[in-house]
C-alpha cells in the first residue's frame, strides 16, 4: 500500500473550485489522479462532495488552515481563483513559500498574470484570453485546430495547400519553402500517421503543421 508521502507526490490540490477549477479537478478524477477540492463557498463545496478524492470549505489565504489540510505535503497545486485577485496572489505566493515544486495559477488579465509569475508562480494560464485567440483563429476559417505555445510555437490542423498535393514532402519541401514542419497527415476515413519525408499528402487529406507562428498561419492560410 502506497504510504500518505506516495499518494500526495501523486495527487493534486485545486484552490477555487468555479467553472475552471471544478471543470480542471472532475477531468483529474477521470484521469485517476487524487484530487483535493478548496473553496470558500460551503455549496460549491457540498455539490462536489463524493465527486472529488477531498473536497473542503475553507480560507485558502490562512497558511495555517492549508497546513493542517496537508497542502503543503503536495507536489501539484492550482489555484483557480478568478476574482478575488488578492486571495489569488496571496494563496499562490503561500503556496511558493511552502516549496510545492509545480504550483500553477489562474489570471483574469496581463497584469495578474504578471504579478502570480513574479510571486512565483510556476506556470500561469489565462483560460478565457487563451482560448478566445484559438477561437478567433477557428472562425477565421483556415485552421481547423489550433495550439499555441507561450515562445510563439504553435501547432495547426489544417489541410494541405494544393502546392503539396500528390508530392512527396521531401519534394515538395515545406520547412524549406515555407518554414514549417508537417508532422502528421490524415487520410480520410483513416487515422492521422507520422509523416516522412515520402509521405504524399492529398487533396482532402488533413494535416498537423508545426513552426513558429505567424508561419503556420501564413502557410495555413494557402490554397
Amino acid at each position: 500500500m502506497a504510504s500518505k508521502t506516495e499518494r500526495l507526490a501523486k495527487s493534486c490540490a485545486v484552490i477555487g473550485l468555479g467553472r475552471f477549477g471544478r471543470s480542471l479537478a472532475l477531468e483529474l478524477m477521470k484521469e485517476g489522479v487524487e484530487v483535493l477540492g478548496i473553496d470558500t463557498d460551503e455549496r460549491v463545496v457540498q455539490s462536489l462532495a463524493g465527486r472529488l478524492t477531498h473536497v473542503v470549505a475553507a480560507d485558502s489565504t490562512d497558511e495555517e488552515a492549508l497546513r493542517q489540510l496537508s497542502v503543503h505535503e503536495f507536489k501539484r497545486a492550482v489555484v483557480g481563483i478568478g476574482t478575488n485577485v488578492e486571495a489569488s496572489i496571496l494563496t499562490t505566493s503561500i503556496l511558493v513559500e511552502m516549496g510545492i515544486p509545480d504550483v500553477w495559477g489562474k489570471a483574469m488579465t496581463h497584469a495578474h498574470a504578471r504579478i502570480l509569475s513574479k510571486v512565483g508562480a510556476h506556470h500561469v494560464v489565462r483560460p478565457e484570453h487563451d482560448m478566445g485567440r484559438r477561437v478567433a483563429h477557428l472562425v477565421r476559417g483556415s485552421l481547423l485546430d489550433y495550439i499555441e505555445f507561450d515562445d510563439g510555437y504553435a501547432l495547426a490542423k489544417t489541410s494541405p495547400p494544393s502546392e503539396l498535393w500528390d508530392r512527396p514532402l521531401g519534394e515538395s519541401r515545406p520547412r524549406t519553402d515555407y518554414g514549417v514542419t508537417i508532422v502528421g497527415v490524415k487520410r480520410l476515413g483513416s487515422e492521422f500517421t507520422y509523416a516522412t519525408p515520402e509521405t504524399v499528402p492529398q487533396r482532402g487529406d488533413l494535416i498537423i503543421v508545426a513552426g513558429p507562428r505567424e508561419l503556420v498561419e501564413k502557410f495555413s492560410a494557402r490554397r
